[in-house]
């Protein structure tokens, strides 16, 4: 089996994630730029590569600039290396859009954003930022006072 290049999935990735924070499908998607949902599948896994005009037609329809899927890139992928998917070797850099490990790609953030901006009071939108960093840092503060509690 043919693995992907890493840049191609970190592009890939990086569709996918603002496709989502969109709300947009992936049939929506594919039809705004005459593609069926199973192409943009393999763009977003990262198994096909995506032209540089078929790139552009993204940034379009996704309203970011090209560069935009380049952003963040890990260092493995700038040195070309090729992912073998699970069998990423010690120390190797993952790429940031692991479903796993990054929250950003979670459902739950891409929905509590989208409904964060659906707010259109801006002094109301702020009040609930700062709520939702004082409950974060308190939790944190209160995991961390429970680790230093153990040794």
């Amino acid at each position: 089996m043919a693995r992907s290049h890493p840049v191609d999935v970190h592009v890939g990735a990086r569709m996918r994630q603002r496709r989502s924070l969109l709300g947009m499908s992936q049939t929506h998607l594919g039809n705004a730029v005459g593609l069926t949902f199973q192409q943009i599948q393999k763009y977003e896994r990262g198994s096909n590569r995506i032209g540089s005009s078929r790139l552009f037609e993204f940034a379009k329809v996704l309203d970011v600039q090209v560069s935009y899927f380049f952003d963040e890139m890990p260092s493995n992928a700038l040195a070309g290396r090729p992912m073998s998917g699970r069998g990423r070797k010690h120390g190797e850099e993952a790429t940031p859009f692991e479903q796993e490990k990054d929250p950003l790609v979670k459902r739950e953030t891409l929905e509590l954003v989208r409904a964060y901006y659906k707010i259109r009071e801006g002094r109301v939108r702020k009040r609930i930022f700062e709520m939702v960093k004082a409950v974060g840092a308190a939790s944190h503060a209160e995991v961390l006072g429970g680790r230093k509690g153990r040794r």
